[in-house]
């Protein structure tokens, strides 16, 4: 068995912590698409479109590596929320999920030459009722800025959350169960530390 070359085609600095976590070694080369959906495009089918073109644009420059690739998109009602374009955004998300369920998808794909494979998880997030002084004040922390639906769960947004069913990491951005099984799926084999390729 050997050590592949892992590259995360991601610049978020949750899902390096994650990979790092399980003790899997990488380099990041972040990959600069369009992130816009397509007209009447399922969130599902957006997240896991972008997640395998980030993961396929990087696997392109990178012959023998097995690249990562990620997207995670916040969905209430049909409404898909990307990052916010500014504060005044950001509040409006807020709003929108304050005493609300919402569904976070997050899918992972992994590419290496001529392979290309993904999934996607899906969690259910619950916030609490939140106050205009709550927004405020968690807007200006700053933390909304960079986060699809405009929190992240695992810093001062997790004040936020009621409850969730589902995979914890996925709402962060990468669902470490899945990704593993998709990487063993592929002959990469994970076991408590770094990929081995078969």
């Amino acid at each position: 068995m050997r050590l592949p070359r892992i590259v995360l085609a991601s610049q978020s600095p949750r899902r390096r912590e994650l990979l790092s976590l399980i003790g899997i070694d990488h380099v990041v080369q972040p990959a600069h698409i369009d992130e816009t959906p397509f007209p009447g495009e399922l969130p599902t089918v957006h997240s896991e479109r972008l997640a395998r073109e980030k993961a396929a644009l990087i696997a392109a420059r990178e012959p023998g590596s097995l690249v990562i690739g990620a997207d995670t998109v916040v969905v209430a009602g049909e409404q898909i929320l990307g990052k916010p374009g500014d504060d005044a955004d950001a509040r409006s998300m807020l709003r929108l999920l304050s005493g609300r369920t919402h569904m976070v998808y997050t899918a992972v794909a992994i590419a290496c030459d001529d392979l290309l494979d993904s999934e996607v998880e899906g969690v259910s997030v619950s916030f609490r009722d939140l106050s205009d002084a709550d927004i405020e004040a968690y807007v200006a922390t700053g933390e909304p800025a960079d986060k699809a639906g405009a929190y992240g769960i695992q810093g001062f947004g997790s004040t936020l959350v009621d409850g969730i069913q589902g995979d914890f990491f996925a709402v962060m951005g990468l669902p470490l169960r899945r990704l593993t099984a998709l990487c063993e799926r592929n002959g990469y084999r994970y076991a408590f530390g770094p990929l081995k390729y078969r």
